[in-house]
């Protein structure tokens, strides 16, 4: 099978993620301890796969100056999503009269900034194919879990804005397309790629990865109180990609 027939097989698994938590959420949304233990699992399988299958096939390609390019542009793109984040959260607090003539539209400016999220995790699948077989799994069973809880807390939001459950399940579903979009399109471009430019996407993947675990899933997670049961959560997540990890390899 072609690396793109690869990306496309693998990245059906975070898409249909995207649907399931969307469904989830809008049919009995999970607990905030529930939802604290899935974000820290999620965090640690994200940061099991940082450590085990993108900083060694970064550390292979070698090409420093592009690595430390890639991981720049990575930095600077999520930073610059958190503050558009932080500014829409900022603006998105309207009095009564203008929340009530609102209600059930569509917030354009978070279906965006998650758009580009979702595009940016289908580009790590389809780096991770064309690094092999097995990191391309890992990356994507890291990025199902993430997909799968951005889902339930995408749907869970969406609803509070006044939409409809039923649509606010559809916008999700179609949304987690993203990630395939991103896949294959990552694929394709990446497979015949020359080891600088590898090393970059490599490092730019390194840099999301590693603000999605410390600075979105542990935050959130944290806003709960912690329990030794959660944070124990972490550990499971970690040690379950290191395992697959192991044994695949």
């Amino acid at each position: 099978m072609s690396v793109v027939g690869q990306a496309a097989v693998l990245v059906a698994f975070p898409v249909a993620a995207s649907a399931l938590g969307s469904i989830v959420a809008v049919l009995r949304r999970p607990g905030p301890r529930l939802v604290s233990a899935i974000q820290h699992f999620a965090a640690g399988v994200v940061v099991a796969a940082l450590a085990g299958e993108v900083l060694p096939g970064l550390r292979q390609e070698g090409n420093l100056a592009w690595a430390v390019t890639g991981f720049t542009a990575g930095v600077a793109v999520v930073l610059a999503l958190a503050a558009y984040g932080r500014r829409r959260d900022a603006a998105a607090a309207p009095s009564a009269d203008s929340a009530a003539g609102s209600a059930g539209l569509l917030p354009l400016g978070l279906l965006v900034a998650v758009g580009i999220d979702l595009l940016i995790d289908g580009m790590l699948v389809g780096l991770g194919v064309t690094l092999g077989s097995t990191q391309g799994l890992i990356l994507t069973i890291a990025l199902t879990i993430e997909i799968l809880f951005l889902g339930l807390s995408l749907a869970a939001e969406l609803t509070d804005t006044g939409l409809s459950k039923a649509r606010a399940a559809l916008v999700c579903t179609g949304l987690g397309l993203a990630t395939a979009v991103g896949a294959i399109g990552g694929a394709a471009s990446l497979a015949g790629a020359s080891k600088p430019v590898l090393a970059a996407v490599l490092a730019f993947g390194a840099a999301a990865l590693l603000y999605l675990a410390v600075e979105e899933l542990l935050v959130e997670a944290h806003e709960q109180v912690e329990t030794t049961l959660s944070a124990a959560m972490f550990f499971a997540g970690f040690l379950t990609i290191y395992l697959l990890g192991e044994l695949g390899g």
